[in-house]
């Protein structure tokens, strides 16, 4: 089974599609209502679609790591996901934060932060959050 065929089953299951909504997808995005007969390319078009659509695949042969025990760190990351949300970062978060961080301090991972370090890049987040809220309603 190709990588993308066993992507979209997944992502159809995960999405909780009905079999109807789940092929109108497919021949919305590539003009055929049958994964199977799809090329690599159009199954690629599918997935990127229903990524579009919300689904979130699980990250490959990455180790799942566990919320810090610290809670300047998960304020941290719960900041990076809002701005995040509100399409302010142009990578994946976690990798912006990093990059945020790494940016801002000597550090190479919030993890690493102490908690003096964390707290004007909390801040700095929070302002920026509410800069693009306040864009969003005015």
């Amino acid at each position: 089974m190709s990588r993308y065929l066993a992507q979209i089953h997944i992502a159809k299951k995960e999405l909780a599609l009905d079999e109807d909504s789940y092929r109108d997808v497919l021949e919305r995005v590539t003009g055929k209502r049958s994964a199977k007969s799809l090329s690599e390319g159009q199954r690629l078009r599918v997935v990127t679609e229903f990524k579009r659509l919300g689904w979130k695949p699980e990250k490959q042969g990455g180790a799942f790591r566990p919320a810090s025990d610290k809670g300047y760190v998960r304020k941290l990351f719960a900041l990076a996901k809002s701005l995040n949300d509100l399409g302010y970062w142009n990578a994946p978060y976690k990798d912006a934060l990093r990059a945020f961080v790494k940016n801002r301090s000597d550090v190479d991972d919030p993890q690493w932060l102490t908690y003096d370090q964390a707290s004007p890049l909390i801040e700095a987040l929070k302002k920026i959050e509410a800069r693009l809220e306040g864009s969003a309603h005015g």
